[in-house]
């Protein structure tokens, strides 16, 4: 099933907090009691899960993810709880199923994806975690821009920032700042986006401290210099480009194997923007060593869209061993 921009938009109308929560705090019955300890068996699963995946792609291991949400947490949220223990189980399900999303997206499973997020965006509704909602919107918005609708990453990446309003952490404000930049940015609005990519600048700037339990608190300073080079080359900044993947690379380090390749291919293809061939070559061999053994959509397309540039190069030392060398991962 392909990704519907006119599905995103449409979920961005529910759900209604007031009328959701009703669910949880009058739920009764059931065959299960649930307390805490289940609680923080997901946390611990979805924690296990995610690191897998950062490092070796979502193609790794999201039957798992999706067996242990069907199997057994499924079996908790028809159960009986406290509504403390409640909204606590539909935060912790909304991480669970915002990581299987990103794992189908990540796998090239956009219908999925989209259908995951949405669904972790009504569960952090329901749980009044207004944070965990945002990072929903922010997975569908990002899933727009990568499928090309401009309008609907725009529109969803607003609706991501203004859900965040009550959030506080300075790491996942600028999680979705840099999102609406990403989306401006795609559209051709340089206004937006300029101003957008400096708000997430100082939010990231802002923040201290380790990061927190959530998926937006992990967001460091690596990730977002990798997200504003990318922004920058898409608004034609390409030397502004090369010293933020430079930063996130060398000075702020990236710690997940997949993330580090990603942003090795992406500096080849600046640098080449460049003409500095020597460069862009260099970042490329370096990219297939990392990416080696990684499942993820995002690897196969940097090989693609890499091979296709490596074309105009055939007959440079050193573009045809890096050619066959990336046939390998087709």
């Amino acid at each position: 099933m392909a990704a519907s921009s006119a599905y995103v938009l449409a979920a961005l109308g529910m759900p209604d907090p007031d009328g959701l929560l009703r669910r949880v705090r009058q739920k009764a019955g059931g065959k299960v009691r649930v307390g805490r300890g289940e609680v923080a068996a997901v946390r611990q699963m979805t924690k296990s899960l995610g690191d897998a995946a950062a490092e070796l792609g979502g193609g790794h291991a999201r039957h798992l993810a999706v067996r242990y949400l069907h199997d057994d947490v499924s079996t908790w949220l028809d159960g009986t709880w406290t509504e403390a223990v409640g909204r606590e189980l539909f935060a912790a399900t909304a991480q669970l199923v915002h990581l299987a999303g990103w794992m189908a997206q990540d796998e090239g499973n956009q219908g999925a994806a989209q259908e995951y997020y949405v669904h972790s965006f009504r569960l952090a509704s329901e749980a009044g975690e207004a944070e965990l909602a945002a990072t929903a919107l922010r997975g569908l918005a990002v899933q727009a821009i990568d499928l090309g609708h401009r309008a609907t990453a725009v529109r969803v990446a607003e609706e991501c920032v203004s859900q965040a309003k009550q959030v506080d952490d300075s790491r996942a404000l600028a999680y979705y700042r840099a999102t609406l930049a990403n989306a401006a940015a795609l559209d051709g609005d340089r206004r937006t986006a300029t101003a957008s990519l400096a708000a997430s600048q100082t939010s990231i700037e802002r923040a201290v401290g380790a990061p927190g339990g959530s998926w937006a608190s992990h967001y460091s300073t690596g990730r977002w210099a990798h997200e504003a080079g990318m922004i920058l080359a898409r608004l034609g900044d390409f030397p502004g480009a090369q010293e933020h993947l430079h930063h996130a690379l060398e000075i702020h380090g990236l710690d997940r194997r997949r993330t580090r390749a990603i942003v090795l291919a992406d500096l080849g293809a600046v640098r080449l923007r460049q003409d500095d061939v020597d460069g862009a070559l260099a970042a490329w061999r370096e990219f297939l060593d990392c990416a080696d053994g990684i499942r993820s959509v995002k690897i196969r397309d940097a090989v693609h869209d890499m091979r296709a540039r490596l074309h105009r190069l055939r007959g440079t030392v050193g573009a045809g061993e890096i050619n066959e060398r990336a046939a390998a991962f087709e």
